[in-house]
C-alpha cells in the first residue's frame, strides 16, 4: 500500500467517524424530545385521572381531553379543568 491510498483511507476513515457522530448527535437530540413529549403525555394523564378523582370535576377521558392533557402537560389539565368550570364539558 502505497502513502497516497494510505492517506485516503485515513480521511475516508475520519470523515465517516465525524458522520457518525453528527448522526449520533442528532439521534440523541430527537430521543430527548420525544422523551420529553412521552413525559408529559403521561403526567397528563395521571393529572387528568386525579382531576377525575375530584367530586366537583367530570372530565370525560377521550381522545380530545387525552391529547389535550398529552401535549399540554399539567397546563393542558388545567385547561381542561377551566373548561368544565366555565361549562364546555
Amino acid at each position: 500500500m502505497d502513502f497516497m491510498s494510505f492517506i485516503n483511507m485515513v480521511v475516508i476513515g475520519l470523515f465517516l467517524i465525524l458522520l457518525g457522530l453528527v448522526g449520533l448527535k442528532i439521534l440523541f437530540k430527537l430521543g430527548r424530545t420525544i422523551l420529553g413529549i412521552v413525559f408529559n403525555m403521561l403526567m397528563g394523564f395521571i393529572f387528568l385521572y386525579i382531576a377525575n378523582l375530584l367530586p366537583f370535576i367530570n372530565i370525560p377521558i377521550n381522545i380530545i381531553t387525552v391529547i389535550v392533557a398529552g401535549f399540554g402537560g399539567i397546563l393542558g389539565v388545567g385547561l381542561l379543568v377551566f373548561a368544565q368550570v366555565i361549562g364546555f364539558f
